[in-house]
């Protein structure tokens, strides 16, 4: 009886394995499809704007200012202004994020408060960026008195970004092996040395990976400057402190005209911009490739 059981019971198991194989086959090839139409709408969009714009894109498009004729306008002041944003985007967003990251990952208390802020942090990443520009008014433009500057932009844009390489730094510290921080406290270093000396240099390249990709993320941002009221017709290459455009405010300004030339302008600004985020992502993988290491 036990061998007719498990002769009737092995055919079951057999159909039953088919089917999951060919469910898991059929899901798979449906991710495969979903993944092939984004590429192919990416790809048609990237035809369309390169077909467009490689013939604008320029020495004299990339250092001329911007015009009221559509041949003549470049894309200088927002280049600059963007150039700007990023550099103080980077010199106050990577000491904040990381030093908020180091603290809550191995020096923050583990009680009702910290959870509090870990939660919050991580829904602070997917608030609107439009949301930022609204505070960023109130906040750096009116109360601080900084006027529609560049430093208020960039300052707008950390906030941004800072939940993104708060959790990305969290992240690249939790994957330093925990052997590494007890080694460092066995021989004598305190906890800060252990982390400084040992566990920070061994989570930098997950680190600057997450800088990196949220810088990208704030290149390419237009709502909270346009709330913020950042110019769309800039004719002098900006400071600082002076009101500013940026490439993403620009080129939205010249696609939604009517005239021909500043479609083709666009389109060489996108691919400028798109090129710059190349370069920015390149960065981030060669760091992570050079200096990670293999646990």
């Amino acid at each position: 009886m036990t061998a007719i059981a498990e002769a009737t019971r092995r055919p079951l198991a057999t159909g039953k394995r088919a089917e999951r194989s060919l469910r898991s086959l059929a899901f798979t090839l449906l991710l495969m499809l979903c993944l092939l139409v984004g590429l192919l709408a990416l790809l048609i969009l990237l035809i369309d704007v390169v077909r467009d714009g490689a013939g604008r894109l320029d020495g004299s498009f990339v250092n001329s200012l911007d015009s009221r004729f559509p041949d003549r306008a470049g894309i200088k002041p927002a280049l600059i202004g963007t150039l700007w944003l990023m550099l103080f985007v980077a010199v106050f967003s990577f000491p904040l994020g990381v030093g908020a990251a180091v603290y809550l990952e191995e020096f923050a208390p583990k009680n009702r408060l910290t959870r509090f802020i870990e939660v919050n942090v991580a829904n602070l990443a997917a608030v609107p960026s439009v949301i930022y520009g609204l505070l960023g008014l109130a906040v750096f433009v009116r109360f601080m008195h900084m006027g529609r500057s560049i430093l208020a932009g960039a300052l707008t844009l950390v906030l941004l970004i800072l939940p993104v390489i708060i959790v990305a730094g969290r992240e690249a510290v939790r994957a330093v092996p925990p052997s590494i921080r007890e080694g460092a406290l066995a021989v004598g270093a305190t906890q800060w040395q252990a982390v400084r000396d040992q566990t920070l240099p061994a989570a930098m390249p997950g680190i600057l990976t997450g800088v990196i990709l949220g810088l990208s993320r704030a290149i390419g941002e237009a709502a909270p400057l346009i709330t913020l009221g950042a110019l769309t017709y800039v004719n002098f290459v900006p400071g600082p402190l002076d009101r500013f455009s940026a490439m993403p405010i620009l080129i939205f300004n010249w696609i939604s005209r009517p005239q021909a030339g500043y479609h083709r302008a666009a389109a060489a600004g996108i691919i400028l911009l798109l090129g710059v985020l190349m370069l920015m992502n390149a960065v981030a993988v060669f760091m992570r490739n050079r200096y990670e290491k293999r646990w």
